[in-house]
């Protein structure tokens, strides 16, 4: 069970850091073929491209998990912590709905891809492989967002979903320093 766990904490550090070493050797690999024996490697601009692509959508869930994405706290602070309480559910309700959306929209790319095959210029594998990354980037920031409102109600409710106290805390007191 705590491999389990454990993979569901790491899973897109995991990837991500996957990614980033897998287009860290194709760039390199690119440099060391191209100074020093004069030839192309035309696989390696592909990889890294479709690694780079999974490592943005497996960063953004990322910051979906840690609630690292970028939120106005300043303007929310300044607010009553009810009325900001309501912009940030209201705010994370239409990003639920965009990656709804989005899952949806993905979905059905991805039936083109699979109805109608397009292979890849250098690697020739199935574009519907590289390209599944839309649904599953999408569907696992929804699932870290639901993921972050189940944890902050489990945890009584209090102040903003994902943000702890002490962070809620010390932003007060620094805005209070510089006034």
């Amino acid at each position: 069970m705590s491999a389990l766990k454990w993979l569901e904490r790491h899973f897109e550090e995991v990837i991500c850091c996957s990614a980033l070493v897998v287009i860290s050797v194709c760039v390199f690999a690119q440099v060391v073929a191209r100074y020093m024996f004069q030839t192309a490697l035309h696989w390696s601009e592909e990889i890294a491209s479709i690694s780079m692509v999974w490592a943005v959508y497996m960063g953004a869930a990322l910051c979906v998990r840690e609630r690292f994405h970028i939120r106005i706290l300043v303007g929310i602070k300044a607010l009553p912590e009810r009325a900001g309480r309501i912009v940030i559910f209201g705010a994370d309700l239409i990003w639920a709905l965009f990656s709804i959306f989005m899952i949806k929209v993905s979905w059905d790319y991805l039936a083109v891809l699979w109805k109608f095959t397009s292979r890849s210029p250098s690697l020739g594998i199935d574009q519907f492989y590289p390209q599944s990354i839309l649904v599953i980037g999408y569907a696992l920031m929804l699932v870290r967002l639901i993921q972050t409102y189940i944890a902050w109600y489990r945890d009584g409710g209090e102040g903003i979903p994902g943000m702890l106290h002490e962070e809620w805390d010390e932003t007060v007191k620094d805005q209070e320093h510089q006034l």
